[in-house]
């Protein structure tokens, strides 16, 4: 909770004029108790319906004006809720966008999205009620018994024990749920990620006919998730009946003994009427307690899930080296590089060394989980080597400044990814404000002119979310071409051609050699022909180097290459290029 006070600074003002002005609201209301033991015992004993007609009058007046001071604290208490919620939602955001690979892979994607969405969310309708109730409950149950003891100091005792007593209520129960709470929120985690899970696999769950299985698995996780809900409501909706008993108690044992203090003279009736009206206030501040307590409950829970997120390390080592242009090559070199994932049990690579000259096409090829895709995330830098050198243009990729890094190397992910807006808006991620000239040659080399221009908008047709109304090679095309318009000294293909065809595979590497700018290129693929003209092609074999060199020395020297290119040409068509 402490990660998010910061955040209230910007709404100082506001935090202090809501409960401000709701001080001067309970204020009033205190008051109005006092006057109407006054019509009682002056205007209506002595029927001076002139007195009763001016209390009255100012019980109207105090109205109006309560109703005024409440509407103002309300918009002060909104605003900074609101803007409060908006700037740690924004926070959280900038803190996920500068996690590592690495610390997003142990925080969790659904658990993230939960904590920006319906933590936030929460802690806002806690802070709202909280700067409007937390200050003004307790001022009213105290006010009030303060202006009993002006009243009759006897029967004030019956408001101080029964303060007592709710307040150990309160408390009891506020300490109970909070922990609930937090459970609860945790167990959303897990219903977020089935959720997630099934709408971006529904197509796989019917095509092997998952469906009841997956809503089996579903229903355990909303169940868990009910019973910790059930269980905290359990301990919360005692809160009211608790109270209830309490003040209602204290409201027979009052009038009890007002009865007799008026018989015995002590007390006016109006007196009487006024106490029992400011123990009423008591009952309806602590009905409004029972009901905040629950809130902040809720919000405390979100706000330490919040500033757990806040307080993670981005996992990025602090480099701070910026090359400058004249040593900006595209070199790329590893020594004996190895790299395990957190918690993982051996290491996915391990003993990698190879050399990559600028411009050189470096081709990565083995088999499922060889390490190939962690390989090339490692020349980007989301993940840090864990032993060995690993160096661009003679400078450690530990050493570079993360956004430095990033500005030199353009990538395009296994899974084809655009973002929802207009085929030119996703080609200026990779150069804002660039020319259409440029974006048209970046589509052209990524053979997605043709495509993109057959469409009547041109570069600015439309793009739904994740590429949807696009095919799946399309996507990767136009993938391709925002990676080109970024005109970085590494570019990195990880498996990025897969759903293109053969001959639209080899346009596109033609493409990209003929290119008078050509960048260090690394290819990761399973297909043979993608990398068998590179300069250098790296064998891969459960995370070891099985092999590196031309496609004519590995077909000599390494046998996992030489049997990955059999099973995909036939032996007379060895040398031709013909697919089998």
């Amino acid at each position: 909770m402490k990660r998010l006070w910061v955040f209230f600074k910007k709404y100082r003002i506001e935090t202090v004029l809501a409960p401000l002005f709701k001080f001067m609201e309970a204020t009033l209301e205190l008051i109005v108790p006092l006057v109407i033991a006054s019509i009682i015992d002056v205007g209506i004993k002595n029927g001076d319906r002139a007195f009763i007609l001016s209390r009255g009058g100012i019980l109207l007046l105090f109205a109006a004006v309560g109703l005024s001071l409440a509407v103002t604290a309300q918009y002060f208490s909104a605003k900074a809720a609101i803007g409060v919620s908006t700037d740690i939602r924004a926070a959280l955001l900038d803190k996920v966008q500068s996690l590592s690979y690495a610390r997003l892979d142990s925080a969790g994607v659904s658990t993230l999205i939960t904590r920006m969405t319906g933590d936030v969310n929460t802690f806002q309708n806690g802070v709202n009620l909280t700067l409007r109730l937390l200050l003004r409950s307790p001022f009213v149950v105290f006010g009030a018994m303060a202006v009993a003891f002006t009243i009759d100091a006897r029967c004030a005792l019956i408001f101080v024990g029964v303060i007592a007593v709710l307040l150990v209520i309160v408390f009891s129960i506020l300490l109970a749920a909070i922990p609930r709470h937090k459970r609860v929120q945790g167990s959303l985690d897990g219903v977020t990620l089935a959720a997630r899970e099934n709408l971006t696999g529904v197509r796989v769950l019917r095509a092997f006919r998952r469906e009841e299985e997956e809503i089996g698995e579903f229903e355990k996780r909303t169940q868990r998730l009910e019973k910790l809900q059930l269980g905290v409501g359990r301990i919360s909706a005692a809160l009211n009946p608790a109270t209830l008993v309490a003040v209602n108690a204290a409201v027979i044992i009052l009038l009890w003994s007002g009865a007799l203090r008026v018989d015995s003279g002590r007390l006016t009736q109006g007196q009487v009427i006024a106490l029992y009206n400011l123990l009423s206030q008591i009952l309806v501040e602590l009905v409004k307690t029972a009901n905040l307590v629950i809130s902040i409950a809720k919000a405390a829970a979100c706000a330490s899930r919040m500033g757990d997120v806040l307080a993670l390390e981005n996992g990025e080592l602090p480099g701070t080296k910026t090359p400058g242009a004249g040593q900006r090559r595209g070199e790329v070199e590893f020594k004996n590089v190895c790299f395990t994932y957190e918690n993982a049990g051996a290491p996915s690579l391990c003993d990698i060394s190879f050399t990559a000259r600028p411009g050189d096409t470096v081709g990565i090829i083995g088999g499922t989980g060889s390490g190939k895709t962690t390989l090339v995330n490692l020349i980007a830098g989301f993940y840090r080597a864990t032993s060995g050198s690993a160096s661009l243009d003679g400078v450690e990729l530990s050493e570079f400044d993360p956004a430095a890094l990033r500005e030199r190397v353009s990538i395009v992910p296994q899974k084809a990814v655009l973002l929802s807006g207009t085929v030119r808006s996703n080609l200026q991620m990779g150069a804002p404000g660039a020319y259409e000239a440029r974006m048209l040659d970046s589509l052209s080399t990524a053979q997605a002119l043709d495509f993109v221009l057959e469409r009547p908008e041109g570069l600015d047709a439309p793009v739904l979310r994740g590429g949807g109304n696009f095919s799946g090679g399309q996507r990767q095309r136009l993938s391709i071409a925002r990676a080109l318009m970024k005109e970085a000294e590494l570019l990195i293909l990880d498996d990025s051609t897969s759903a293109l065809d053969y001959a639209t595979d080899a346009k596109l590497r033609a493409a990209l050699r003929s290119r008078p700018d050509r960048p260090t290129t690394f290819i990761v693929s399973q297909r043979a022909a993608s990398i068998r003209s590179a300069d250098l092609i790296i064998v891969l074999d459960e995370g070891r180097m099985a092999g590196s060199g031309t496609h004519e020395e590995l077909l000599e020297s390494c046998e996992i290459y030489r049997e990955i290119y059999r099973t995909q040409f036939r032996p007379e068509d060895e040398g031709k290029g013909v697919v089998a």
